[in-house]
């Protein structure tokens, strides 16, 4: 078994990109999979419920880490497949998981800030209190959690990110630039209720990286198996537009901010889930972000003279 192969699943996505990137330039052997957009032969085409084609790549790549990105994440798109959704977020989850602990490797598994409620006055959230998921997707990703840990791996509990996209709509901070655009031009209502804390993928990628090599180092059996990461900036979804349009200098004539909460939604949305980052901190890895704003100003090339 080589001691520098991970093995990424959701390879092509958001997160998965930036973990690509930032485990080879480590010096990693960093092997990818996908679905749809899966680019042999650096990533390779799997259904992750082919739970026979997972062992086989498995055996044949031999990963010391198996870092599963992979995931519906789109709460409305959540409770719209609840069947599709179980089966990707958890029962799939629970096979790899088998998998990796039946053959000595470290599964490190990608979750939410969702698992936890969001009530006012609660948060920050350690990674020890108790949760209880708003919506759908948050349960899913609790279920996978538990799966998880059940077979020994490692779960990272990240919020909403952000970063470099192939199209906005990978991300929900990304995509609010669209709302920036056309609220130059007709009314958009932007929620002003909800507290965010976007954080960039080139950090969680950093993180992760950091995370492998030390729960790959001996005495690794004692550290933590539950692990959260987030930046600090809080904002909501109307503070990070108006952020936006300052640096891209355009109008948001049009934008409505709503600070109001819709209890009869047919998904529910926390108001504040802020992980704390204190067992990161406890094990010796860094927790430091790009600003916010800083890294949007570098991607627009607007930096203001």
């Amino acid at each position: 078994m080589s001691d520098k192969t991970v093995l990424i699943t959701g390879a092509t996505g958001l997160l998965g990109r930036q973990c690509l990137n930032a485990f080879e330039e480590a010096g990693w052997n960093a092997i990818g999979t996908g679905f749809s957009r899966a680019k042999p032969p650096k990533i390779h085409k799997l259904d992750l419920g082919d739970s026979e084609a997972v062992t086989t790549l498995i055996d044949e790549t031999k990963p010391k880490v198996v870092l599963h990105c992979a995931a519906e994440r789109a709460p409305d798109k959540c409770e719209n497949d609840r069947e599709g959704t179980k089966a990707l977020n958890v029962l799939a989850t629970r096979s790899l998981a088998s998998t990796c602990q039946s053959r000595g490797i470290i599964l490190i598994y990608i979750s939410t800030d969702y698992v936890f409620p969001g009530r006012p006055g609660e948060a920050p959230y350690s990674a020890d209190a108790q949760t209880a998921p708003p919506n759908f997707y948050g349960e899913t990703k609790l279920g996978g959690e538990q799966a998880v840990l059940e077979f020994g791996g490692v779960v990272m509990r990240v919020p909403v990110l952000y970063g470099e996209v192939e199209k906005n709509g990978e991300s929900a901070v990304n995509t609010l630039m669209d709302a920036v655009y056309k609220a130059g031009k007709e009314k958009v209502e932007m929620d002003a209720w909800s507290i965010r804390y976007p954080t960039n993928t080139e950090d969680v990628a950093r993180v992760l990286k950091d995370v492998a090599e030390k729960y790959t180092s001996e005495g690794s059996e004692k550290l933590p198996r539950v692990l959260q990461f987030s930046a600090e900036e809080r904002m909501t979804k109307y503070e990070i537009c108006q952020t936006m349009a300052e640096i891209m200098g355009l109008p948001l004539t049009h934008m409505v901010p709503n600070d109001t909460n819709d209890p009869n939604a047919a998904v529910q949305r926390p108001y504040d889930c802020h992980l704390s980052t204190q067992v990161l901190k406890d094990i010796g890895i860094s927790v430091d972000t790009i600003p916010f704003k800083g890294w949007w100003q570098r991607e627009v090339r607007a930096y203001k003279k």
